[in-house]
């Protein structure tokens, strides 16, 4: 039974709805993995996969090209393009319909919530090596055989090349200009650009790719691309700055003539083309460049071993390929900036392997993965706590008559711990020797000895430590009146007596 075109606009809305909720209600849910966080990922970004494709559909309805949606709601209207009558047409589809059933008598309509509800559940295959983890290293491998296999490589070790396949500037320009060097940048932006699509597929990497574009054609327009710098002098594409006449302040050849003989032969020869015959001729010779490209004006112009029409080609095509090359580098460097955490993460476990036997990298993934069977077990069952009781050194709710024991639901607050709540006596009694409350009174400028103890009031401290130095004031002892100095003869003199004494002379 064929919908009609509004029946399949309502249902294309009602779809786009319903995957917004779901996106919505998957990205509620907090994973507790790098799994976890994976499939949510690859689930949410089918959702808007799907959204954009039947947003487009609708796009394609409303436009309206055929004009079947306009016709249809004439139809509706009771208005119809062939004259027929509205309620035939009404009767006609009722016994499409009856037809359908009773040919289909065990059609239900499936429960549309349920179906993609169950779409939550769904974890998505994504594909990595082994080496990978699940997307928490790199796979470099293959490449670093290319690499040193290569005329641009060097032999170096593996963890060597994960510090310097990010710096492609590091390599020799003139290396860079060949088919093995292109091959190797494609296959190392596929790898890349597939690894971080597979670990973020939420990323909108085309507008990442379209930034980066905009940044590298101006860069370039300036030649202040890193690694293609435009000198002018490598490989003589260019004239220096003294050599070069701008034709455009010259509208014939008789002005272009005062510029001199020596400068104009300068000029020609920087452009490859023939600096004799006299004033007039060399300056006629130039004034063609100014309305004429190189590498269309004819060869007789141009000196022996110089560049002709055809090398200028052949310069414009190296030219556009070297751009591309240098626009693969600049996306490379962007995706290794984004993945900077995993590039490190990648060499720090492999400089690891390094120390490792075979047996020991063994046993090392299969505690790994039964860590993250357990992580997801403990993760699936839920912890059934009506009381809110505290979480044991089991993960688990501690028992209500040790919860009643302890006294765990009454509160102990202290004001020089900053009004931070104690549960428990127990708890309140041990934090007067623990950082928090010490930190406290360091504050305020009190010793923190037993005569403190109990005390959470600000106020109370600062009474007592006061009530405590004056008591100290009588009591204390004063060693200018009681610490006993004795002389050469063996007398005996308070601190004070004696150093009066010893100032006159007299001892």
């Amino acid at each position: 039974m064929s919908s009609t075109l509004l029946e399949q606009t309502r249902a294309a809305h009602e779809e786009v709805e319903r995957l917004e909720r779901l996106i919505v209600k998957d990205l509620q849910n907090e994973p507790a993995s790098n799994k976890e966080r994976l499939f949510q990922s690859h689930r949410v970004r089918d959702m808007i996969d799907n959204i954009i494709d039947t947003t487009h559909r609708l796009v394609e309805t409303y436009e309206d090209k055929d004009n079947a949606r306009k016709d249809e709601i004439a139809a509706l209207a009771g208005q119809t393009a062939t004259g027929t009558n509205v309620y035939s047409a009404f009767y006609d589809r009722l016994k499409e319909i009856r037809d359908y059933h009773r040919k289909h008598p065990a059609a239900r309509v499936v429960d549309a919530e349920e179906e993609y509800e169950n779409r939550l559940k769904e974890e998505p295959e994504i594909r990595f090596t082994g080496e990978e983890a699940f997307g928490k290293y790199l796979d470099l491998h293959e490449l670093y055989y290319d690499y040193v296999n290569s005329k641009f490589g060097e032999r170096i070790e593996y963890s060597a090349y994960l510090d310097i396949f990010s710096q492609p500037e590091k390599i020799s320009r003139k290396l860079k200009c060949s088919r093995q060097y292109t091959e190797y940048m494609e296959k190392l932006l596929g790898y890349l650009t597939d690894f971080f699509q597979r670990t973020e597929p939420l990323q909108d990497l085309d507008r990442i790719f379209t930034k980066v574009i905009v940044e590298f054609e101006e860069q370039w327009e300036n030649g202040k691309v890193v690694g293609w710098e435009k000198d002018g002098l490598e490989n003589g594409d260019a004239p220096s700055e003294h050599t070069v006449i701008d034709l455009d302040y010259y509208s014939t050849v008789e002005e272009l003539m005062e510029v001199g003989p020596e400068k104009l032969k300068e000029a020609l020869a920087a452009l490859g083309l023939k600096s004799g015959g006299t004033v007039k001729e060399r300056a006629e010779r130039l004034f063609l460049t100014k309305h004429t490209p190189l590498e269309k004006l004819d060869k007789k112009h141009f000196a022996k071993g110089a560049r002709g029409p055809q090398q200028h080609r052949d310069a414009s095509k190296e030219d556009e390929s070297s751009k591309e090359i240098a626009l693969m580098e600049a996306k490379v460097t962007k995706l290794c900036d984004l993945l900077d955490e995993t590039i490190v993460r990648t060499r720090e476990n492999i400089v690891k392997k390094q120390a490792l036997t075979y047996d020991e990298m063994e046993a090392e993934r299969e505690e790994e993965e039964a860590e993250a069977d357990t992580e997801s077990d403990d993760e699936e069952q839920q912890i059934y706590n009506p009381l809110k009781l505290p979480m044991g050194w089991d993960g688990k709710p501690i028992p209500y008559w040790l919860y009643k024991l302890h006294g765990l639901g009454q509160e102990f607050k202290c004001e020089i711990c900053g009004n931070y709540s104690y549960w428990g006596r127990r708890a309140f009694e041990r934090h007067f020797k623990e950082f928090r409350h010490q930190h406290g009174m360091r504050c305020l400028g009190i010793p923190n000895t037993k005569n403190f103890n109990e005390i959470t009031s600000i106020e109370e401290a600062k009474e007592l430590w006061k009530k405590i130095q004056e008591k100290q004031g009588v009591i204390k002892w004063r060693p200018d009146l009681e610490e006993e100095y004795e002389d050469k003869e063996g007398n005996i003199y308070n601190k004070k007596t004696y150093t009066d004494l010893q100032r006159q002379g007299l001892i």
